[in-house]
């Protein structure tokens, strides 16, 4: 499964968006063999299971130009590597206290010539600004992920929808968000037909200001 499984649901990328995409595999592979940030069994499935779960975030916000996204424990890159190729003209920031995890991140967005990348090799309280939206895949559960990242977030929105997390997780998460009363689910198998997104979902929590 190559990254013409991420062209079937992104019609729209430029030549060089699509040769970016299709670099990955090779990039990974590469570096996976001499640090390894992705299980040998998804290296495999890496446009199923890491970049087209990474790009659905995208199905639900699109970023606005000149917006920054903060990816926090972005391990191999994921989500932020597949959205900063989808949104060139958007700032992405990644962290992740795994240094290892850092350079791999560091030499794929070297390979693939991308711009709108900034890399911290650090704990997300220790990253200065704030952003727009946070993205994440499943590192802590959402109120462990709420604290790391509090104060993080403009007040400002220059989106349609509230600045706040976007966070893609899996499973029955009825538990977790009890008391997030503004929280919303959406369900990637509606936008996916694939069978691994039977269970995904991207959670978004809108940012909580006290005024």
């Amino acid at each position: 499964m190559k990254a013409e499984l991420v062209f079937k649901y992104f019609t729209t990328l430029n030549n060089e968006q699509q040769e970016q995409f299709a670099k990955l595999e090779a990039l990974y592979k590469d570096w996976n063999q001499k640090i390894n940030v992705v299980s040998r069994k998804d290296i495999d499935e890496l446009y199923l299971r890491h970049v087209l779960h990474s790009l659905g975030i995208a199905q639900i916000q699109t970023f606005n130009e000149g917006s920054q996204i903060l990816d926090v424990g972005t391990g191999g890159g994921f989500p932020g590597i597949p959205l900063a190729i989808l949104f060139p003209n958007v700032k992405f920031t990644l962290v992740d206290a795994i240094g290892k995890k850092i350079k791999v991140v560091d030499e794929v967005v070297e390979g693939l010539g991308l711009q709108n990348v900034k890399t911290y090799h650090s704990r997300v309280e220790e990253i200065p600004g704030q952003f727009d939206f946070i993205v994440s895949r499943a590192v802590a559960a959402m109120p462990t992920f709420v604290h790391w990242t509090k104060g993080k977030i403009k007040k400002e929105s220059s989106h349609q929808r509230k600045n706040g997390i976007l966070y893609l997780k899996g499973g029955d998460l009825t538990e977790e968000l009890k008391g997030y009363e503004t929280v919303q689910v959406f369900d990637l198998n509606e936008y996916f037909e694939e069978e691994f997104f039977e269970t995904k979902k991207v959670v978004y929590l809108p940012q909580k200001y006290k005024g």
